[in-house]
């Protein structure tokens, strides 16, 4: 059986088991080919092969709804879901995207890129289908990968076994995440348990002691002491069960008849019901077999001459002259840059798995306690602790600082992952300094200024995936001060971050056409300059320009203040018109970064033509 004739998931049905194990193969060398072409996700689709056909072989999507959490190990469901031939076009302009995607197909229901959520998903599906709305479809939520280590997944196996939802979940354990200890006595135990006949005659047995008078009360506390004394010796622990879900496991996660006998047999119990399953990441791929750090999970990794380079030598040098200097992430030490710090300062690293909420509160103790915590982590992640950066890191005024990498538009991975919001939320904080690079030695420059200045409450620092321009010493500025890089007198340009040499490369174009530009580098967003601000308002037209949302970021933040002080000094706001030009508040599709940026506006050619249209000139 070739992997081009399985149109959907009724093609495995009836395939051999020796088919099935050949069409695995198939599927992992058109993996391999798909992400050395395109990029993408490796290790976790590797590790993910049997698992996908045994759950498409067991259960009927799209009427039996499959969740998948994390959505980056996906990519054989989408093979199998008659998607195949499109992964030529992974992650490309007008392609399939890398996480599953409800306009690309019905057997897509949640995206699901920011990891944990799937078992809350499960609990509010299975309640409404449960519902006199519902069908009485079933729901199988598929985690692992690690996402079983963010708060988010054990609020929602709480409710699960609290509600008793008709929900399987299936945990891909893949050495990232909770792995129990094998032996042969737990293999039997293990066949044993998950039997449903075996479990109904256990049931039937301690409801006959339970009927027998005083002998019956003392027999079946015999009964619970040795299964309790049984389980606590040789199984998983009883983490699951005790929230009310029945748990199955652990299961090779690379037998598919195994897993099948598994699946159908978890179906059989009532209630919420785990079957654990054991997985290799990057099974079947030998570099990303032997790759000790991340079984190659993507293709990504720190690039010489990028902005999170600029960072890692920054903090190391920062942490030889500052013994109070820690390092936080979130599952990320490689990608954030932190794997040479850990290397350098094993005891002053840590990863808190994918729990960004407990990142943040933790730094905030950690800055209570003395030391000065540096939390790095993705900016589309950050989002999802924001209320903890405001309330326990911002309110108390703890000197956090968070580096957030992959920030303003990304590209390959999509809506989910662009880092659209953090200037909208951080200029929010009270106290909180926001500083933007432009270049790869304002990064080090800006970072050290954290450190040394900002002692009295927050800071954040933000920067694009994209390459960092390398600039003199003379290119830098200092401090809490903007940079001025050009004068002019028709129009000002107040350029965020990555957007400055767009700026200047706009103020270049201006010029031949007669037209004369002011350009700042802010450096900081927030407090911004006050000469800055000052120089901008005495410009008849300002143009703001920043890769984040347009509405409440960094140029909406300028407009306020250049307006504040025009009143201040006694001058019509309306003699000086202010563009503020950004993201739109929308879920922008994956693309490479400088197409969506184009497409926006967002680049010399995109402020040339906000200021020939307010200066009212002809191209």
């Amino acid at each position: 059986m070739e992997l081009s004739t399985i149109s959907g998931p009724d093609d495995l049905a009836g395939l051999s088991f020796d088919e099935l194990d050949a069409l695995a193969a198939e599927i992992r060398e058109l993996i391999v080919a798909s992400v050395s072409k395109t990029g993408g996700h490796l290790g976790s689709n590797l590790g993910a092969v049997e698992l996908t056909i045994a759950l498409h072989r067991v259960y009927e999507s799209p009427k039996d709804i499959l969740l998948w959490d994390t959505g980056h190990q996906t990519y054989v469901h989408k093979m199998l879901t008659g998607r195949a031939p499109q992964f030529e076009v992974l992650r490309q302009a007008d392609g399939i995207s890398g996480y599953p995607s409800r306009e690309e197909s019905p057997h897509d229901w949640i995206e699901n890129s920011h990891a944990s959520t799937v078992l809350s998903y499960a609990h509010g599906l299975a309640t409404a289908e449960a519902s006199e709305v519902g069908s009485g479809r079933r729901i199988v939520a598929i985690i692992g990968d690690g996402a079983l280590t963010g708060g988010m997944a054990y609020e929602g196996i709480n409710n699960l076994g609290h509600s008793k939802s008709n929900v399987t979940v299936i945990l891909n354990d893949n050495g990232r995440s909770y792995a129990p200890t094998v032996s042969l006595l737990t293999d039997s135990l293990v066949k044993i348990r998950s039997n449903p006949v075996y479990m109904r005659r256990q049931a039937k047995m301690e409801k006959i002691a339970e009927n027998i008078p005083w002998v019956g009360d003392h027999l079946e506390r015999g009964i619970h002491a040795t299964k309790a004394a049984i389980r606590h010796m040789w199984e998983p622990p009883a983490f699951f069960e005790n929230l009310g879900v029945h748990y199955l496991g652990p299961f090779d996660g690379h037998d598919i008849e195994g897993l099948e006998a598994a699946m159908r047999n978890a179906e059989e119990f009532d209630g919420p019901t785990v079957v654990h399953v054991l997985t290799q990441k990057g099974r079947g791929y030998a570099p990303a077999e032997n790759d000790p750090i991340k079984n190659m999970h993507d293709t990504s990794g720190v690039k010489a001459g990028s902005y999170t380079q600029a960072f890692t030598e920054t903090l190391i040098k920062l942490a030889e002259e500052h013994p109070e200097l820690v390092a936080i992430t979130a599952a990320m030490p490689d990608s954030t840059g932190l794997l040479p710090f850990r290397e350098r300062f094993p005891d002053r690293t840590y990863d808190v798995g994918i729990a960004e909420q407990h990142a943040v509160t933790a730094s905030a103790g950690m800055a209570m306690g003395g030391l000065r915590p540096v939390v790095a982590v993705y900016s589309t992640f950050m989002s999802r602790a924001f209320d903890q950066v405001n309330m326990d890191v911002g309110l108390h005024r703890q000197p956090v600082i968070f580096c957030l990498d992959r920030a303003g538009v990304t590209g390959d991975d999509g809506a989910s992952h662009h880092g659209l919001l953090d200037m909208v939320l951080f200029t929010k904080v009270p106290g909180m300094t926001v500083f933007a690079p432009s270049s790869y030695q304002e990064l080090q420059v800006q970072l050290t200024d954290a450190v040394e200045i900002c002692t009295d409450g927050p800071a954040m620092i933000r920067w694009s995936k994209l390459p960092a321009p390398s600039v003199t010493e003379a290119e830098v500025g200092v401090g809490l001060h903007a940079r001025k890089a050009r004068e002019g007198t028709d129009v000002c340009i107040l350029a965020v971050g990555k957007m400055f040499a767009d700026a200047m490369e706009a103020a270049a174009t201006l010029a031949e056409a007669g037209i004369s530009a002011t350009v700042w580098d802010p450096r900081v967003v927030s407090p911004p300059d006050p000469e800055m601000i000052e120089n901008a308002a005495s410009h008849k037209l300002v143009i703001t320009i920043e890769d984040g949302i347009r509405n409440g970021g960094a140029g909406d933040h300028f407009r306020d203040k250049i307006e504040s002080h025009m009143h201040s000094i006694g001058k019509d706001a309306s003699s000086c018109e202010i563009r503020v030009l950004g993201m739109p508040r929308a879920y922008v599709p994956h693309d490479k970064p400088a197409i969506i940026l184009a497409r926006y506006g967002l680049d010399a050619a995109g402020i040339v033509s906000q200021v020939r249209d307010a200066l009212g000139r002809s191209a």
